[in-house]
């Protein structure tokens, strides 16, 4: 019930996300954008920062699968299922969005204003880096329950969203979105597992 009632509360604040974006925010949008992206973003922490989302995603599940096989834990193996399953989730979500949304990087609306680090493909909203790293954060912290692995995963997330701004390649509704759709991902995993896997192989 609480992953069901976490599950609503993120549909509703992405929802408002997503109009909040599309009605009212653009210049609220540009102009906190504005502020994050220097104009010679050289800074190359956030680069590789930015440049874990994908690997660490990926690594996370393989690296979970790998020591339950190794070790015969029937849970780790079911986590790692969970968090494969969350992410996979999250780029559907993600891509969907941006296909729908059909929003330009914020360097090819205002290209005078802000400084990417590089020119990439793909549309802008919401972030894939930022929802695929709030993905694995959120299925770290709902499958170990331990606050110590929880809160470098959730700074580490939060590091990759805020350097996907400070690199000009998204608004700030883009990352916030990004948080709701891998959180909201996650969470929807977990509820998929505890409700149709887990219980079968008890």
């Amino acid at each position: 019930m609480i992953v069901l009632k976490n599950m609503k509360l993120i549909i509703v604040l992405l929802l408002s996300c997503i109009a909040f974006q599309t009605i009212h925010a653009q210049n609220w949008d540009i102009n906190t954008l504005k502020k994050i992206n220097p104009q010679y973003p050289t800074n190359n922490t956030w680069r590789t920062i930015s440049s874990t989302a994908e690997p660490l995603a990926v690594a996370v599940p393989l690296g979970m699968a790998a020591v339950a096989l190794i070790t015969d834990n029937h849970k780790l193996e079911m986590n790692a299922y969970e968090t494969a399953g969350g992410l996979i989730i999250t780029a559907a979500v993600t891509e969907s969005l941006k296909i729908i949304n059909n929003r330009p990087r914020p360097y090819e609306t205002y290209p005078n204003d802000i400084h990417p680090d590089s020119y990439e493909s793909g549309k802008s909203f919401p972030s894939a880096h930022t929802s695929l790293a709030f993905s694995t954060a959120t299925s770290l912290m709902l499958t170990t329950k331990k606050w110590y692995i929880a809160v470098p995963a959730y700074a580490w997330a939060t590091s990759v969203a805020y350097s996907r701004m400070y690199l000009g390649q998204h608004y700030p509704t883009d990352v916030i979105a990004g948080v709701f759709v891998g959180a909201g991902s996650a969470y929807l995993a977990h509820w998929l597992n505890k409700k149709y896997f887990s219980k079968k192989k008890k």
